[in-house]
């Protein structure tokens, strides 16, 4: 793991996991971390060169910036492809919008965008709200990661949320602060189709048939020549987590794909 430094001087953490070939920059969603994408580093880096950022607020990343407005995150990933090149860039739910808007404002660091279980809708007014609640209905501290993930969830989702948090003396926390998750969401409501329309690279989105890109949202998406869809049949809104299998043979199959 890197340090650097985004424009406004807030400190971040780039995770460098190795590999042969082209770049690829991981961006987790809201309240995630850059090793939830352990799963997918594994396979991965037999192909590319993998890196995961933890954004602004999260992770290993400085946990009370300043700023957490959609044009911060964009920089935050500016300033990661700096140090890595131009890249493919794959970022999920809230990952994937900060990944959108980089790819749309800034074509040329973006070589393939991949969204997952994110779209150019974002999130609406009552989300902020409903993050609040979820968040206030976490019984922190957990005892141990056990508990945690089986309070997460089931399969990989359970134990790739709880493999983020950080003990102290008296259980295990969120390694975020929850105002600063609620106020980063709030920030990203709005839709951002023109910027979509201006993507010019190839564009893979993954939609989890239980997700929460709704079926008119993904598809307007496919109406643009540079996108190709694939619906994960049962799988909910972490679909790199919960449905492995088919994620992977997604993100396989488009990355072989001649550009």
């Amino acid at each position: 793991m890197g340090d650097l430094r985004a424009a406004d001087g807030t400190r971040l953490a780039l995770h460098d996991f190795g590999g042969a070939g082209p770049p690829v920059l991981l961006l987790p969603g809201l309240c995630g971390y850059a090793g939830e994408w352990s799963a997918t580093v594994a396979w991965l880096t037999g192909t590319h060169h993998v890196y995961a950022l933890d954004p602004r607020g999260h992770g290993d990343s400085e946990r009370r910036p300043a700023d957490v407005s959609r044009d911060a995150h964009v920089g935050d990933t500016v300033a990661a492809l700096s140090v890595i090149g131009p890249a493919v860039v794959v970022g999920q739910s809230l990952g994937g919008h900060t990944a959108l808007l980089t790819a749309a404002r800034l074509p040329y660091l973006v070589t393939r965008l991949v969204l997952v279980e994110a779209g150019p809708e974002g999130p609406d007014d009552n989300t902020a709200a409903g993050i609040d609640n979820w968040l206030s209905g976490w019984p922190v501290p957990f005892p141990d990661q056990t508990a945690a993930a089986e309070f997460l969830g089931g399969g990989l989702v359970g134990p790739a949320w709880a493999g983020g948090l950080r003990q102290q003396a008296d259980g295990w926390y969120p390694a975020f602060d929850r105002d600063i998750m609620v106020a980063t969401i709030a920030a990203a409501t709005g839709p951002q189709w023109d910027e979509f329309e201006r993507i010019i690279c190839p564009i893979l989105v993954v939609r989890g048939e239980r997700g929460f890109v709704s079926v008119g949202e993904y598809a307007r998406m496919l109406q643009q020549p540079t996108v190709t869809g694939v619906e994960v049949p049962g799988a909910g809104h972490d679909v790199h987590l919960d449905s492995p299998d088919p994620w992977r043979a997604a993100l396989t199959e488009f990355l072989a794909e001649p550009v």
